[in-house]
């Protein structure tokens, strides 16, 4: 019972954490472009994890099968799954892009079925059916704000093939989660990622570099979210669930991000405003009291 209990309390923090995603793109949407926007929260994360994975790295052997590996996940998997819910965000609206996101255990249930051979029993499907039940109620303020006309049509399109893609790569890690660690797995799909992103960072986004300077305490406020609970912590401790539980499991949990979004949204408003009044008492002029 302790390790089923452990991973549940692990994609309880994971989907708290996952939660400030469209909260920290709507941060840094102002003076931070769409690969950006994904690019250096993945270079730093994968620094941070560059020691630990060197310490394992003593251990075993890699070659061209783990790159094959990664590469087909982070381009079929991660690369839509980030690049394309932060541009769906954009184009949309977050009301939109939180009902589209339900969808997402359905579809992870689907590619498991699949790839995994894992089945529904009755237990799951009166999991599933009480789950829905629950984040409906939950989410009555995006179903009422919901607005799928033509105007938005891009944007949830490009949502849609993100949650497709977010679904593929958490089945398909789950295939390959007995030969790596939690570490491995995140380090190596974010180096596949940063291969894929460097070029069209430089490409579409170069002015960014020079504009680093000007960046506000909300851009640097929404980066930082976004690098180490987003992109770093989160998912060490999801793939460490993921070793433990089957894909349609870990898929129910993503019902917790719609909990969470409306309390994160807070924490994230509180976080930029501390932000900018540090700033500002930064920058104060200094005078010596007498």
């Amino acid at each position: 019972m302790k390790k089923p209990m452990l991973s549940w309390v692990l994609l309880f923090a994971c989907n708290l954490m996952w939660s400030l995603q469209f909260t920290c793109i709507k941060l840094v949407q102002g003076q931070v472009g769409v690969y950006f926007t994904v690019w250096a929260p993945m270079l730093l994360s994968t620094l941070f994890l560059l020691p630990f994975v060197m310490k394992q790295a003593k251990e075993k052997e890699r070659g061209w099968n783990d790159v094959r590996t990664f590469g087909v996940l982070a381009l079929a998997g991660v690369f839509p799954a980030q690049v394309f819910m932060t541009w769906g965000t954009q184009y949309s609206l977050a009301s939109n892009a939180a009902i589209i996101t339900l969808a997402l255990p359905v579809i992870t249930a689907f590619f498991a079925f699949l790839m995994l051979k894992e089945k529904m029993n009755t237990a799951r499907w009166i999991s599933f059916g009480m789950a829905i039940v629950g984040v409906v109620l939950l989410s009555t303020g995006d179903i009422r704000r919901i607005d799928f006309s033509s105007k938005f049509m891009i944007g949830n399109l490009l949502i849609v093939l993100a949650i497709v893609g977010n679904a593929y790569y958490n089945t398909g890690c789950k295939k390959i989660a007995d030969r790596y660690s939690e570490i491995e797995m995140v380090f190596f799909t974010y180096v596949a990622m940063i291969v894929l992103l460097t070029p069209l960072v430089f490409y579409f986004e170069p002015h960014i570099f020079s504009s680093i300077r000007f960046f506000t305490a909300q851009t640097w406020t929404g980066l930082a979210l976004l690098t180490f609970f987003h992109n770093f912590l989160s998912m060490v401790l999801f793939f460490k669930a993921l070793k433990m539980l089957d894909a349609m499991q870990v898929a129910l949990s993503n019902y917790l991000i719609p909990f969470f979004g409306l309390p994160v949204a807070a924490i994230g408003g509180l976080l930029v405003t501390l932000g900018n009044m540090g700033v500002a008492w930064a920058d104060k002029p200094w005078t010596p009291s007498r």
